[in-house]
């Protein structure tokens, strides 16, 4: 099973706007850079997670790094929320990526759902 080019391009897409946000974050304040460091991690594992499941050599296996992806989509939301919440991040910034995350969650879980109902 391989993703469409098209949801690989997503995840990169959203992947590389983590890295356009990190590089935006004041990194004079300890906790932003802490909460930003955690959030270049997720979001770019985001990207990383699609490409391994387009290289599974089972439906099995493509569940499971697709499992992985909403695990980094979700923690790198986790990630937004408490910068724009916490640090007073302003919320034009984190607001499109919390988005992009939640449709590529919604995606990714209906693909995972649609499998595992069907046998995998």
């Amino acid at each position: 099973m391989r993703l469409s080019e098209e949801l690989r391009g997503r995840t990169k897409t959203f992947a590389s706007g983590v890295i356009r946000l990190y590089v935006k974050l004041p990194k004079h304040r300890e906790e932003v850079n802490v909460l930003g460091h955690q959030l270049l991690r997720s979001g770019t594992s985001v990207a990383a997670h699609a490409r391994e499941a387009s290289r599974a050599r089972s439906n099995s296996e493509f569940c499971s790094k697709l499992d992985g992806l909403l695990q980094e989509a979700d923690e790198s939301q986790l990630w937004l929320e408490l910068l724009r919440d916490d640090c007073a991040m302003p919320t034009d910034l984190i607001s499109p990526l919390w988005r992009d995350a939640d449709e590529l969650m919604s995606i990714f879980t209906t693909m995972v759902s649609k499998l595992r109902k069907n046998g995998t």
